[in-house]
């Protein structure tokens, strides 16, 4: 059944193309992975020589890609059956990483949160799940201004490791091209690890014990957890008894890498054509998105979005208008091909039963098929008096189960979350089963931008968004 599904999509995918290239539509100006110049760029930073920027492109341009095409084309298939109801995305990972937790225990623990989270979701959702790790190429962030002043001193603000370091001096700040060099070797060098472990048995469902946190034992969610852990092990033991399942698949599951596709020259360097395919991948990453501060349908990065054949999500909450939805769907999801486009959006607790049915009611006149992500971090954030940012918990499950409500309640179904969150065992967000508090922060505050979830608070999430999909009565994925 799997199989003639799949077959299905295939054919879909290939039906769609084929009517798009023969129906005669408003010519559009010709896209090239360059093409985004000619448009304005938000969120860039300014570099102090154009010329070591094109020659570090030029490098990374020559060297091998992170992903493959076919990879890509893997995860479009089964963001298709998401939107289909057969399959849940699980999208989570770090806000911004940095070069120096390129290490293999960091690497290790997102890998077991997001495993277990996965195993939680698959038994509670009864659908397979997709994991995305925001990893391997998340080392820019957008920022509100351009320029930081301390004690008098004005330096560029810190976009990320892929663009200048952390400290503020002038030479940290100073926008260097050869970190994007060291983005792409960071990238590859947790891409390798990630593959290795998951090649060598590291994600086997028979031995779900080698995904323990060691401090999760503490967690008050912990003994649901083993419950959990413990059903889906007799079930596989039952079925191994039986001959009904292949030791093979048990043994790996997808992993698939997401970044946000912030800073072009990066993403244009890595932007390339592979035999026997048409079209453009971005193979820097099997799923790269776009924010909300970069939206603008007639912006740099919309451009460059629309001409790639990846599967793309982008940010969608507060100051998306009807016009701009559209515009955003006619440009990047013209053809309505199956597994192309995930909106994910962001509102904050307070807006989102408001502002929410609107674009959902625009996406469904429009006739095209999305997946429907819900982002409960960014909408949620707030500085505390002394300036830390955090968010609270309880305003990231409201906006969750809101978002899990609404979308029920307007016909269709919430097909995918996506968070910022850690392996380890950071206080950076109020709140949760342990309760935390602001005093808490302190403890391990470890984020060099937004706060992020830990491993009991992301677990927490897992077992809400299972009971809501469990008992709504479409876990099989009907209608």
């Amino acid at each position: 059944m799997v199989a003639n599904r799949s077959i299905r999509r295939r054919l879909a995918g290939v039906i769609y193309r084929a009517m798009a290239r023969s129906t005669l539509k408003p010519a559009q100006a010709p896209w090239s992975p360059q093409s985004w110049r000619s448009k304005k760029a938000l969120q860039l930073p300014s570099y102090p020589d154009q010329g070591e920027v094109d020659r570090v492109m030029a490098e990374i341009a020559r060297l091998p890609p992170l992903v493959t095409s076919w990879e890509v084309e893997g995860l479009k298939e089964q963001i298709a059956a998401a939107a289909q109801g057969e399959y849940f995305l699980l999208q989570g990972g770090d806000c911004a990483e940095s070069f120096a937790e390129c290490r293999s225990e960091t690497i290790a623990n997102k890998l077991k949160i997001l495993l277990q989270m996965s195993l939680v979701l698959v038994l509670g959702t009864r659908r397979r799940v997709i994991r995305v790790g925001r990893f391997a190429g998340q080392y820019a962030k957008p920022r509100s201004q351009d320029l930081e002043t301390r004690d008098g001193e004005t330096l560029h603000t810190y976009r990320g490791d892929l663009v200048n370091r952390l400290p503020f001096t002038r030479e940290d700040r100073t926008p260097d091209p050869q970190r994007m060099l060291r983005g792409y070797e960071r990238s590859a060098l947790t891409l390798n690890f990630i593959r290795g472990l998951i090649e060598g048995g590291f994600a086997d469902l028979h031995h779900t014990e080698y995904w323990d946190l060691g401090f999760v034992k503490h967690s008050p969610h912990a003994a649901e957890y083993r419950q959990i852990v413990a059903a889906i092990g007799e079930s596989i033991r039952f079925m191994d008894t039986l001959g009904y399942v292949d030791a093979d698949q048990m043994r790996r599951v997808d992993f698939f890498s997401s970044h946000e596709g912030l800073h072009l020259p990066y993403e244009q360097a890595q932007t390339r054509q592979v035999p026997h395919r048409t079209g453009w991948y971005n193979l820097a990453a099997h799923m790269p998105w776009i924010g909300l501060r970069t939206a603008d349908p007639e912006g740099a990065h919309v451009e460059y979005f629309r001409g790639i054949s990846n599967p793309i999500g982008v940010k969608v909450g507060p100051g998306t208008d009807r016009d701009q939805l559209l515009r955003l769907l006619d440009l990047l999801h013209p053809e309505d091909e199956p597994g192309r486009l995930t909106l994910i959006h962001r509102f904050g607790a307070q807006r989102i039963a408001h502002e929410l049915p609107a674009l959902v009611k625009i996406v469904k006149e429009s006739g095209k098929t999305v997946l429907w992500c819900c982002d409960p971090m960014h909408g949620n954030t707030e500085k505390l008096s002394d300036g830390t940012k955090t968010r609270r918990f309880d305003n990231i499950r409201s906006e969750l189960e809101q978002a899990l409500d609404l979308h029920d309640e307007l016909g269709g179904r919430l097909g995918g979350v996506h968070f910022e969150l850690t392996g380890d065992d950071v206080t950076e967000c109020i709140g949760g089963a342990r309760g935390l508090r602001e005093a808490d922060l302190k403890r391990a505050y470890l984020t060099q931008v937004d706060p992020r979830l830990n491993y009991e608070q992301a677990l927490e999430l897992a077992m809400i968004v299972a009971r809501h999909v469990g008992g709504d009565g479409r876990g099989d994925g009907a209608d």
